[in-house]
């Protein structure tokens, strides 16, 4: 009889431990799930800003059709991408490059550098792409935690028994991204 107890409390232990393994790889999942969501709210910010800096540009720059119509591309892929996050970082990070290009049209353009629209939507979007900063990063840590909950025993037990599998690092693919910009007075 209190082997049968034994036995019964060993096995109410193991299943409240499986149980408690599960709901926090079940809750660190979610966490990543929810910081890709503040990556894509951030996007979509900046997707919405981008036509209209593009049509006060326009107005100045005519003949920098090229410049534009880049990051017009650029915008439509990385709103229409649904790939992985590293193909979507690949996106993401074009759509940052064909930006930069507008904003360095601006010293081509004394008129256009002094323009309040210009100048405001210049300041939105730059506020913008900090908050994409820190929401990528923010992902980032929560998939680390996560990745961490998958791969440390005893959690990569329930982990394997359930397929739980690690999410991928929203990372730069532009090496020049990596480099620390010259500043010279």
């Amino acid at each position: 009889m209190i082997a049968l107890v034994v036995v019964l409390v060993i096995l109410v232990g193991l299943i409240l431990f499986i149980a408690g393994q599960y709901n926090g790889l079940v809750r660190a999942r979610n966490e990543v799930k929810n910081a890709w969501s503040s990556i894509d709210v951030q996007l979509k910010r900046r997707y919405d800003l981008i036509p209209n800096l593009l049509e006060t540009v326009k107005g100045y720059a005519a003949y920098e059709r090229g410049t534009l119509d880049a990051v017009v591309k650029a915008r439509q892929q990385a709103m229409s991408f649904t790939g992985s996050v590293e193909d979507r970082a690949k996106v993401e990070n074009a759509l940052t490059q064909s930006l930069r290009s507008v904003f360095a049209l601006a010293e081509a353009y004394p008129d256009l550098k002094a323009n309040q629209n210009f100048l405001a939507l210049q300041e939105e979007l730059s506020a913008t792409e900090n908050k994409i900063g820190f929401s990528r990063q923010y992902y980032n840590d929560a998939a680390m935690r996560y990745k961490n909950r998958v791969e440390v025993f005893p959690s990569n037990i329930v982990a394997g028994m359930f397929n739980f599998q690690a999410e991928p690092f929203f990372q730069v693919e532009e090496a020049a991204e990596r480099v620390v910009p010259k500043v010279s007075f």
